[in-house]
């Protein structure tokens, strides 16, 4: 990422409403509940289409350190650093490259000219999907002179270098075109990627449906920060991170400062992670997230130190698998999985009253034997103005509840697009299974478009 000098972009505003959360007030409301009828049995197209939805693989993150290995050999081999202009990032520009196109993607390096050095970005197409509707992840590859770059940017390089390569194994076949890039000349003033934006014809920059930035994943002292500029993309994100009962917070430390900034300023809408730099981890995120108070989230941010020690695993971790679950979401891809599955969904759509009673909307599960599995998917597609006012629950047939989402402050995102894993084994699986929303909090609108289960 780049100096702090570097521009800044307009911040959205925010809701100041106040939330009621969880606990009495919530439990008291939920008692109320109205419900409509839905279409419980899928059609057989839909239940094809359906059963072969791709859910995110788990990335390995020992995969992950062997790409930041192999960037910190390459450093040392070339004076200590991966910087623009100098034989190291070359090097990192090939060993890139010559991944992906064993894996089988279109490469494409461009080059530039900045302070009186050749640059280059690398681009990497995947073969199939929509060209019109474009999934885009980059990082930049770039380190500062003075080091080896491991977390800046090391991390988000390697983050979706391996998730570009989980693709090609996977086989995966997306709805929409997958693009990935590794960018140039980023610590001089994101150079390379807005050499990049400025030479897109504007016909080609309108069929990116999102362009998801990850500059900084696995900082030492780490923080957990999503990128609020476009409500949905946010929210695919949030989602991520409320499965594994992480909480996040909004990123405001990175704004301007890295490579979704050019895709922004053109009109496309944008998203991203980051795991902090030099700014101070507070007491309270210190308590939520574990590290050291008072110290920065990157104590070797631009600096020597910053090698393959200066990383802290789990939010490497965290942040590729982050990564898969967005490009795999928002992507809409399918594969055929071991077996199928067998899926039961509502197309009826049900309005949230504002501030008010609970909802739910059924689904009558029919000629499953058994139990529910351990892992029942619960894809749900709620619109909603302020998504943090939402509480979601899957209701068994045995009456149980089971939590899919809190309603949180933190969470000013839109939208509640997502596939929820529940353990469900305790539940016969036929039956009638209910998706409950509440509205806990005035000023929004919104309604279930549909949910289904996929057993």
């Amino acid at each position: 990422m780049r100096d702090l000098n570097g521009p800044t972009l307009p911040r959205r505003s925010r809701r100041t409403a106040a939330l009621l959360t969880t606990g009495a007030a919530v439990t008291a409301t939920l008692l109320g509940v109205s419900s409509v009828p839905a279409n419980a049995a899928p059609t057989a197209a839909s239940a094809d289409r359906n059963a072969r939805t791709a859910a995110a693989p788990d990335i390995s993150v020992t995969n992950v350190k062997a790409h930041l290995a192999q960037l910190q050999s390459i450093a040392n081999a070339n004076g200590g650093n991966r910087a623009h202009g100098r034989s190291g990032y070359k090097a990192s520009i090939d060993y890139v490259k010559g991944k992906l196109d064993a894996a089988g993607f279109t490469t494409t390096v461009q080059q530039f000219t900045s302070n009186g050095a050749t640059g280059y970005n690398l681009i990497a197409d995947w073969p199939g999907g929509d060209a019109g509707h474009v999934v885009f992840a980059g990082a930049h590859l770039d380190s500062v002179s003075r080091g080896a770059g491991i977390n800046d940017n090391g991390s988000g390089s390697a983050g979706i270098l391996e998730v570009a390569l989980t693709v090609a194994k996977q086989g995966y076949k997306p709805d929409k075109h997958l693009r990935f890039a590794w960018w140039g000349a980023e610590e001089l003033g994101l150079v390379g990627s807005q050499n990049y934006v400025r030479q897109l014809p504007a016909t080609e920059r309108s069929k990116i449906d999102a362009y998801l930035n990850f500059d900084m994943i696995g900082s030492p002292n780490p923080g957990y920060f999503v990128y609020d500029d476009d409500p949905q993309l946010e929210g695919v994100f949030k989602d991520y991170f409320a499965g594994k009962n992480i909480p996040t917070e909004i990123e405001t430390e990175g704004d301007g400062r890295s490579d979704h900034a050019p895709f922004k300023n053109a009109g496309v809408r944008v998203g991203g992670l980051f795991s902090g730099a030099d700014y101070t981890k507070s007491a309270s995120q210190a308590a939520k997230w574990g590290g050291t108070a008072g110290q920065p989230f990157d104590r070797c941010y631009h600096a020597s130190c910053d090698t393959t020690a200066n990383i802290n695993d789990t939010a490497l971790d965290n942040n590729s698998d982050a990564i898969a679950h967005a490009i795999w979401t928002l992507s809409g891809g399918s594969t055929t999985p071991p077996g199928g599955g067998k899926v039961f969904e509502s197309t009826s759509a049900l309005d949230i009253p504002d501030a008010g009673a609970a909802v739910e909307s059924p689904v009558t599960v029919g000629g499953v034997t058994g139990n529910a599995p351990s892992a029942l998917k619960v894809g749900v597609d709620i619109r909603h103005s302020y998504r943090g006012d939402l509480v979601v629950d899957l209701v068994g047939p045995s009456g149980k509840t089971y939590r899919l989402k809190d309603a949180s402050s933190n969470d000013s995102a839109a939208d509640v697009v997502a596939t929820y894993t529940v353990n469900a084994s305790g539940e016969s699986a036929d039956g009638t299974w209910k998706l409950r929303v509440q509205d806990v909090a005035a000023q929004d609108t919104g309604r279930i478009n549909g949910w289904k289960l996929t057993f």
